[in-house]
């Protein structure tokens, strides 16, 4: 076992409040040695809370890839668009890579960031956190056992829930499919990736539906104003972001919250900074006069191999942020819950059991305790010459499933081949 230096570019909530904080936990692991963000208050940030040298902290991450490897392992947390160019030249530095989801925002980059990583023979793992959970690894290992016999149809809801839909995929950095990429991807690629990997079986096709129903100026209140701050619904709108940001009892400042989602609007916010942000900055937008386009609620129904039919919803109309699972198979079922941390197994015909996931680990941190445990296995990983969880391959395939349905969603409906959309996306 041994330390592994680590330069992160991409200082945003997962950057630097997820990846760079592994280093508090388990020092003999990690050790930041270089940071690199258009943002100078958190390249500051970094170079104080981590110790690393002025001369290794970046304006850029174009700036820091310039230089010749500064660290075994880099850590890509940019934003989506940029994920491409910096993977590549990545990889062509030498680097080992945590690449954060979604790889990119095009099919074809996507696959073309695959076969770079082959062709660099470089560990390449993709942030798709929630297979390291004990949630999902309780679910895998009961599919596995054969208590529920073979699964044959499978429903999964993620819950986006109304604020976490309004701070990120309508006033935030995800709200513009031509600013970021498209909700089905930048939300949901983890989510098939997750369930091709509990099935351990291939998607085959996929057909999709959905629209932006409710998030436009056709829904504003009549009377609503540009902002916030400054509506006569600033107190009765559940999407206002003083009830999101100050007074909402899971998320408020006043309700002791100082981290995500309230350290996006400010650094180290207080009640002060977090109402001038509020006032002045993009999260402080009337949610019905942004200029988002993605999606509020879409459906993805797949054929997987061996005649299995898997129903995948996401939803931002839900009082709550989190995913359930139902597998049903020809000799019981599994029905789960990610907040309640309730996995119950039920044979046809048998008494159910219940798993209390809060009683089988001691880490329900980040995504259920699957972004540390992502990072101890990529370093478990590195140290045998292998690669944490899935492979390059699997996580592309979850992308593509993800492209497929936003081009079926944009079709109608249309069902979508699999291998024959990835056939026309790389031209083979």
């Amino acid at each position: 076992m041994r330390q592994y230096t680590v330069a992160i570019v991409g200082l945003g909530g997962r950057g630097l409040h997820c990846y760079a904080a592994y280093q508090k936990k388990f020092p003999d692991r990690m050790k930041i040695t270089a940071v690199a963000d258009i943002d100078a208050s958190k390249v500051r940030l970094a170079r104080e809370q981590y110790n690393v040298p002025e001369a290794y902290c970046f304006d850029s991450a174009e700036s820091l890839l310039e230089r010749e490897k500064l660290a075994d392992v880099l850590i890509i947390a940019t934003q989506d668009r940029q994920h491409r160019a910096h993977a590549l030249k990545a990889l062509e530095r030498g680097y080992d890579l945590l690449l954060e989801k979604p790889v990119a925002v095009t099919a074809a980059d996507c696959i073309e960031i695959r076969d770079a990583a082959h062709r660099a023979g470089k560990s390449v793992t993709i942030c798709h956190v929630l297979q390291y959970t004990t949630f999902y690894r309780k679910i895998k290992e009961i599919i596995k056992s054969g208590v529920i016999g073979e699964p044959v149809t499978v429903n999964a809801i993620e819950n986006v829930c109304y604020w976490h839909q309004a701070h990120s995929f309508v006033r935030g950095n995800w709200r513009n499919d031509q600013i970021e990429s498209p909700m089905i991807l930048q939300k949901c690629c983890h989510d098939f990736n997750i369930l091709c990997w509990l099935l351990d079986k291939e998607c085959l096709s996929v057909s999709s539906v959905g629209s932006l129903k409710h998030f436009n100026k056709n829904h504003a209140p009549e009377g609503s104003a540009a902002r916030c701050v400054d509506c006569k619904y600033v107190k009765s709108c559940p999407y206002s972001a003083i009830n999101i940001y100050i007074d909402n009892p899971e998320i408020g400042y006043r309700h002791g919250n100082r981290a995500w989602p309230c350290d996006v609007l400010v650094e180290n916010p207080t009640e002060e900074t977090l109402l001038e942000a509020i006032r002045s900055g993009p999260y402080g937008r009337c949610v019905y006069h942004c200029d988002n386009n993605v999606v509020d609620h879409q459906i993805v129904n797949m054929q997987m191999q061996d005649d299995i039919t898997v129903s995948f919803t996401m939803t931002g109309f839900t009082a709550y942020n989190y995913r359930e699972l139902k597998v049903m198979g020809t000799l019981g079922e599994i029905v789960a819950d990610q907040r309640l941390n309730l996995v119950t197994v039920t044979p046809f015909g048998q008494t159910s059991t219940v798993y209390d996931i809060t009683k089988l680990t001691d880490d329900l941190s980040g995504h259920g305790g699957g972004d540390n445990q992502m990072l101890t296995e990529m370093f478990d990983a590195l140290d045998n010459g292998g690669v944490a969880g899935s492979s390059i391959d699997d996580a592309i395939a979850s992308h593509l499933i993800a492209f497929a349905a936003e081009e079926s969603r944009l079709q109608g409906g249309e069902k979508i081949d699999m291998a024959a959309f990835e056939k026309r996306v790389t031209g083979k």
